[in-house]
C-alpha cells in the first residue's frame, strides 16, 4: 500500500465509511501505560465505553471480566516497554485472542492524542482487520527463553569481568594476553588464584603452567614479574569473585534448564539420537559451553537433530528454539 492508498484508507476510517469490511466485530483496543490501562470497546456493547483500569493484578482481572461481559473476542494492544506483558498473560489466560501490534501500524491521525482516543483508534483499526499481529511463541518456549537468555546475560556479564582483570592485569605490567589466549582457561585462573592468595614469585606462578599450554614455564615467567599495587590486587579480587558468582550462576541456570527440557513432551518417539556429524576444522572447545547433553535434550523436545545442519551447533540451535519454538510450519507462506 503507497501512501497515497494509505491516506485514503485513513479518510475511510476517520469517516465511518461502511464500505470498509468489518473483519473483527467483537474487538477492543487497550492504550498500555506504566501506571494505567486505557480500554474502549464497541459503544453498543457498554454505557462506558471507554475504561481505565490501574496496572495492579487484580485490576487486571477485572479488565478481563469487563472486556468478556462486553462479548470481546479479541484484542489489540501495542508493545510498550514491558508493560503490555502481564496484560496480555492475563488477558490469554482468560481465553482472549490478544493481538500484540508494532506502533509503526497504529500512527495516529493528526488530534488522536490522547489516551483514551488512542485506545478507540486501536479498537477500530483492529475492527478492519488492518493490524497485523506480532508473533509470540508458546508459554512452553518463553519459559524455555526465559532460561536461555538469563544464561546468555550471565555469559555476558562473566566476559565483562574477564576483560576487566585483563586490563587490571596490564595495569601491574603482567602480561599474561602475551603467552595465554585467555584467562578464563585452566593456567590463567591458576595463576589468578595464585596471586590473589599472595604468590608473587614468577616462576612457582608459570609452574602452575597446564600442559596443553604451547608457551613454556620459562616464557611465562617472564611476563609475570608484575608492579604489584594493593589497589589493583583489590580490583583483580573483586572481578574475580564476580567472575566466580557468575560462573555459578551458568551452574544454576544449566540444571534448571536441563530439568525443564526433561520434563516436557518426547517428540522423538524413540527414534536414537543420530551421529554427531563431524564438521571440518578444529573444534574450539568454548569454557561456557553447557554443562548437560543439551543437544539430546533438545532432540528429545524437537523431535530433530538441528546440529547436523551446516553452521548450526548445539547453542545456536537453542537460541533459534527458545526464540521461534520448533513449530516451524507458522513461517512457511
Amino acid at each position: 500500500m503507497n501512501r497515497k492508498q494509505r491516506r485514503d484508507m485513513m479518510r475511510k476510517i476517520q469517516s465511518e465509511d461502511l464500505s470498509l469490511e468489518v473483519v473483527h466485530p467483537d474487538a477492543a483496543g487497550v492504550d498500555i501505560g506504566n501506571e494505567s490501562h486505557y480500554v474502549a470497546v464497541p459503544p453498543n456493547r457498554d454505557s462506558q465505553a471507554v475504561r481505565r483500569f490501574g496496572c495492579t493484578t487484580v485490576e487486571l482481572k477485572a479488565m478481563a471480566h469487563w472486556l468478556k461481559q462486553c462479548r470481546i473476542q479479541t484484542i489489540a494492544m501495542q508493545s510498550t516497554g514491558v508493560y503490555w506483558i502481564a496484560v496480555y498473560d492475563i488477558l490469554e489466560a482468560a481465553g482472549l485472542d490478544v493481538y500484540l501490534v508494532n506502533a509503526r501500524d497504529t500512527k495516529n491521525l493528526p488530534g488522536r492524542k490522547s489516551d483514551v482516543q488512542e485506545s478507540q483508534w486501536l479498537m477500530k483499526l483492529h475492527t478492519y482487520g488492518l493490524l497485523r499481529n506480532s508473533f509470540r511463541p508458546s508459554q512452553e518456549i518463553r519459559t524455555m527463553r526465559t532460561y536461555w537468555r538469563q544464561r546468555n546475560d550471565l555469559v555476558q556479564a562473566a566476559a565483562s569481568h574477564i576483560q576487566r582483570m585483563q586490563k587490571v592485569l596490564t595495569q601491574m605490567n603482567i602480561q599474561l594476553a602475551n603467552v595465554l589466549s585467555d584467562i578464563s582457561g585452566v593456567t590463567g585462573q591458576a595463576i589468578i588464584k595464585a596471586i590473589l592468595a599472595g604468590e608473587r614469585d614468577a616462576h612457582k606462578l608459570a609452574a602452575l603452567r597446564d600442559p596443553r599450554v604451547r608457551a613454556s614455564e620459562e616464557q611465562i615467567a617472564r611476563y609475570l614479574e608484575g608492579n604489584w599495587q594493593e589497589d589493583l590486587l583489590f580490583v583483580l579480587k573483586q572481578e574475580q569473585h564476580g567472575y566466580e558468582f557468575c560462573q555459578k550462576q551458568m551452574a544454576e541456570c544449566d540444571r534448571q534448564l536441563n530439568h525443564y527440557l526433561e520434563q516436557r513432551e518426547d517428540r522423538s518417539q524413540g527414534t536414537p539420537l543420530p551421529e554427531e556429524k563431524r564438521k571440518g576444522g578444529r573444534k574450539k572447545m568454548s569454557g561456557n559451553k553447557p554443562q548437560f547433553d543439551l543437544r539430546t535434550g533438545l532432540f528429545r523436545v524437537n523431535g530433530t537433530d538441528l546440529i547436523r545442519v551446516d553452521g548450526i551447533d548445539v547453542m545456536t540451535a537453542t537460541t533459534i528454539l527458545s526464540e521461534a519454538g520448533w513449530d516451524m510450519s507458522k513461517w512457511v507462506d
